[in-house]
C-alpha cells in the first residue's frame, strides 16, 4: 500500500460531497472521495423528478424520525438558511414552490451536482469514481480494500447511504463495513415509498388523479400516524407526498406483524358526523355525485360511490339513512387494501441505520472507532418528503467537515 491519504470519504453523494467541501474550505488537505459508480451524485440527479429538492423553506426536528434533541442540535449548527447561503456561494440560486420546497432556479439537478463537484475541484479534492470500497480494517490507519487495490487513510468518513434506490449505488454495504468495525445497525426498512394495493380494487380506474386526503396508519387497532396531503392514484396502488410520508409507519408495523392498516379520509379535517350531516342537508332533488364533486374530482366521486353500491346520479332524497352512512364511512375512513410496499427500488430513503447514540452529533465522530465519522443516510435518522433528507446530508457533512479541519490527528 502507498502512503496514507489524509481523509478518505467513502461515498460521493450529497453528504460525502458536502463533507469534502467543508473540510477543504476549512483548510484540510489530501482529501479523496471514493465511489463505486462511474459518476458521482446519481441520487442527486434523480431526486425531485430530476430537479433536486435541495432543502425546505422551514426545517424543524419534528420533520425527522430520530432522537429529537440530537437532530435539533445538528440542524441548528447548519440550518436551512445556511444551506441557502451556501448554495448561493456555489453559484446556485434557489426558488420556493408553494409547498415550501426549495429547488434550483434552473429546475435541473445537474446545476446542483455540477456546483458541488466544481467546488471540490477548486479546493483540490480528489474524486475517484469506479472505486468501490469493499472492506475496511482499522490498524494504525484505516486499511481500505477497493476495486483499485488497497489504500490507507488517516481518517475515514462513511457516506455510503442506505439501501434506497440501489440503482444509484446504495446497496447497504456501508453498514456491513461499519458493523465489522464495531458499530451496530438498527433494523432497516424502505421509507418514502409508494404502496401497492390489492388487484381488483378501484385504484387503476383513477390512475393519474391526485387530490388531498388524510391518511391514518393503525397498528393493532391503535392509530400510530396521521398525515394530510396530496395522494396520487396509480396503476399499482397509491403514491404522492401523503402516502410517501405515511409509508414508513405502515412498512414497519407490517414487518413486525402488528396488524398494519391504512385508512383514507377523502374529507381531510372533517369527522364522520360532519360529513353525514352535510349529506343529510343536501337538497332532496340534487344528485349525490354532484354534491360531493364540489370538493373531490368527479371521477373519484363516481368510483367511490359505486364502490359502496350507490349510483352517483341517484338523488339525495332517495338514499336511505343506512346507505348514506355507508357512503360517509367510505368518505371518512376507507381502508386501503395494501398488499406491500413497492420496495427499495422506489424508496427515496432508508428508515434505520447506525444509532445516533454511537455518534458525537457535534462532529459526526464515531464513539466506537477513533478517526471514523458517519454522515447522511447511513445514520438512523430520516426526514419526511420535501428536501429534508438533503438538509440532513448538508448538515451532517458540515459538522463532519469542519471537525476534520480542526482535528489535530493529522496535518492540515
Amino acid at each position: 500500500m502507498n502512503d496514507p491519504i489524509n481523509i478518505a470519504i467513502v461515498g460521493g453523494g450529497a453528504a460525502g460531497l458536502a463533507t469534502a467541501i467543508f473540510a477543504a474550505q476549512s483548510g484540510a488537505k489530501n482529501i479523496v472521495i471514493l465511489d463505486g459508480a462511474k459518476k458521482l451524485g446519481a441520487k442527486i440527479l434523480v431526486s425531485g423528478g430530476g430537479r433536486c429538492n435541495v432543502t425546505h423553506e422551514i426545517v424543524t426536528p419534528a420533520d425527522y424520525h430520530g432522537p429529537q434533541p440530537v437532530v435539533r442540535n445538528v440542524l441548528r449548527a447548519f440550518d436551512e438558511h445556511a444551506a441557502v447561503e451556501w448554495f448561493a456561494s456555489l453559484g446556485v440560486t434557489l426558488k420556493r414552490e408553494d409547498t415550501g420546497k426549495l429547488f434550483p432556479t434552473t429546475d435541473d439537478a445537474h446545476t446542483v451536482l455540477d456546483a458541488l463537484t466544481r467546488r471540490c475541484d477548486e479546493l483540490g479534492v480528489t474524486m475517484m469514481c469506479d472505486t468501490r470500497v469493499t472492506d475496511v480494517r482499522k490498524a494504525d490507519t484505516f486499511e481500505l480494500e477497493t476495486a483499485r487495490g488497497g489504500m490507507r487513510a488517516s481518517r475515514l468518513v462513511m457516506a455510503t447511504g442506505g439501501k434506497s434506490l440501489p440503482k444509484t449505488g446504495s446497496n447497504g454495504l456501508g453498514w456491513l463495513i461499519v458493523q465489522r468495525l464495531g458499530h451496530t445497525v438498527t433494523p432497516t426498512y424502505p421509507a418514502l415509498v409508494p404502496l401497492m394495493l390489492a388487484d381488483g380494487f378501484f385504484h387503476a380506474e383513477l390512475s393519474g388523479i391526485a387530490h388531498e386526503v388524510e391518511l391514518s396508519v393503525y397498528a393493532g387497532g391503535k392509530r400510530i400516524e396521521k398525515r394530510r396531503g396530496s395522494l396520487l392514484w396509480t396503476h399499482f396502488g397509491v403514491s404522492g407526498p401523503v402516502v410517501m410520508d405515511a409509508s414508513r409507519a405502515w412498512v414497519i408495523a407490517n414487518a413486525e406483524g402488528a396488524g398494519a392498516e391504512v385508512r383514507c379520509s377523502f374529507a381531510a379535517g372533517k369527522s364522520f358526523e360532519d360529513i353525514d350531516a352535510f349529506l343529510a342537508a343536501r337538497p332532496p332533488t340534487s344528485a349525490i355525485g354532484s354534491a360531493l364533486a364540489a370538493n373531490l374530482p368527479r371521477r373519484v366521486v363516481e368510483v367511490l360511490c359505486r364502490h359502496v353500491g350507490i349510483d352517483p346520479a341517484e338523488r339525495c332524497g332517495q338514499i336511505t339513512r343506512e346507505r348514506r352512512r355507508l357512503l360517509t364511512h367510505a368518505l371518512t375512513g376507507l381502508t386501503l387494501p395494501i398488499e406491500r410496499d413497492r420496495g427499495w427500488n422506489y424508496a427515496e430513503v432508508t428508515a434505520g441505520g447506525i444509532p445516533m447514540s454511537e455518534v458525537d452529533h457535534r462532529t459526526m465522530q464515531s464513539r466506537i472507532v477513533d478517526g471514523l465519522q458517519l454522515v447522511g443516510e447511513i445514520l438512523d435518522v430520516e426526514g419526511r418528503i420535501g428536501g429534508f433528507n438533503f438538509q440532513w446530508a448538508w448538515a451532517t457533512g458540515h459538522a463532519a467537515g469542519c471537525h476534520l479541519a480542526k482535528s489535530s490527528a493529522f496535518p492540515v
